[in-house]
């Protein structure tokens, strides 16, 4: 852990919060950067190291759905924990968040003791698939065209990089380890969240559709077992 302490990124256009927010996070020994809009968060992160970025879905300008988007499209910047903040509580929110590639969310008002146990879980979960150089064959999952190094957090379909959220990277991972296997929506979200956490089995089902996209001809092989979850099909070795 030589790199020093995280910073964390808040994008948020309201001052009140952005301060109170910013003192509980140094107060917790993090290193915090603020930006006012999306713009000026995509201008930092291109001189600035980020770890994880806290961003408002209601921004002047871009708003957060759109800034999440572009942060997911950057090159590598797939491992980087995303947590939306927002005054809306309302399911489709919550969905557009996660789809756009948002790893977690917090609804305001918000305790900030929650939040920042909230981020220390992403935190963990990132550097948790930051890996060695050479990953063992117990970290690589090789299933159908699809190689996925647990160490690095990358997966290659035909030995093209495919850039996956963390969130989507989790499930991924959950699914290929057994193959055949049928995990319930609700095992999906316990694994992705690792504790108590506000979100549904649609939520879930927008995960998978942008996994199995992502994926192209690969996404095949997570099949739906209706009502029940998903299973990753097993390899024929005939």
């Amino acid at each position: 852990m030589g790199k020093g302490k995280d910073n964390i990124l808040i994008v948020e256009d309201d001052i009140d919060i952005q301060q109170v927010v910013s003192y509980n996070l140094i107060k917790s020994g993090f290193n915090v950067t603020c930006a006012d809009s999306g713009e000026e968060a995509l201008e930092i992160m291109e001189r600035e190291r980020i770890d994880l970025v806290l961003l408002d879905i209601m921004l002047p300008g871009m708003d957060g759905m759109e800034i999440c988007t572009l942060i997911r499209d950057r090159h590598q910047s797939g491992r980087l924990p995303i947590i939306m903040l927002t005054a809306k509580g309302e399911e489709d929110d919550i969905i557009r968040g996660l789809a756009c590639g948002a790893d977690d969310y917090v609804t305001k008002p918000f305790s900030p003791k929650v939040l920042i146990a909230r981020i220390r879980a992403q935190l963990r979960k990132s550097q948790e698939h930051t890996g060695q150089e050479e990953p063992s064959d117990q970290e690589t999952i090789r299933l159908h065209s699809m190689t996925i190094h647990r160490g690095r957090h990358q997966v290659l379909v035909d030995d093209s990089q495919v850039h996956l959220t963390t969130t989507e990277f989790t499930i991924l991972e959950l699914l290929a380890s057994r193959p055949g296997w049928v995990f319930t929506r609700q095992q999906i979200i316990d694994t992705i969240r690792g504790y108590d956490y506000l979100i549904t089995p649609r939520a879930v089902d927008v995960q998978i559709f942008g996994l199995r996209k992502k994926l192209g001809p690969a996404g095949s092989c997570i099949e739906t077992v209706r009502g029940i979850g998903y299973r990753m099909k097993e390899e024929d070795h005939a």
